[in-house]
């Protein structure tokens, strides 16, 4: 076989192996892509926000023992929408003696100045509970 022979040859070799060799490398980058520690994105870093986190429009407590919620003001202060990490409760403003006072007939909200105490039930109870101070994490 002569040298144009060969050549003809190894370019229909590689025409039907190229189309193999880009579908593996496509399943490669697929797999890797799924890996959350690689990023293949070639335009840098991902920018993250170093704002508060949480819901849009919340307050975030923090309170004793690493407890956590939110609460967004409703109809001017009537009422508070409590977020916690795995549900979410309506609280009314209710009379109090001291500092402000939302409940549901269940939950019950105390906020004293900076301070908050949450209890939802006779088992859950958030005691201790500030907003954190911005660059402080708490």
């Amino acid at each position: 076989m002569g040298l144009s022979g060969r050549f003809c040859l190894e370019r229909l070799k590689m025409k039907r192996t190229f189309p193999l060799v880009i579908l593996a490398l496509a399943g490669i980058m697929l797999v890797v892509a799924g890996c959350s520690s690689v990023n293949l994105w070639p335009f840098g870093e991902s920018k993250t926000s170093d704002g508060p986190r949480g819901p849009k429009d919340a307050t975030e407590y923090r309170c004793v023992g690493g407890k956590t919620f939110h609460i967004r003001y409703l109809d001017g202060g009537n009422s508070v929408w409590v977020i916690f990490p795995d549900r979410q409760v309506n609280l009314n403003k209710v009379t109090a003696e001291s500092g402000t006072r939302y409940s549901n007939g269940i939950a019950i909200l105390k906020i004293d100045g900076a301070e908050a105490a949450l209890t939802d039930g006779p088992s859950i109870s958030y005691v201790g509970c500030k907003t954190p101070v911005a660059g402080n994490n708490q």
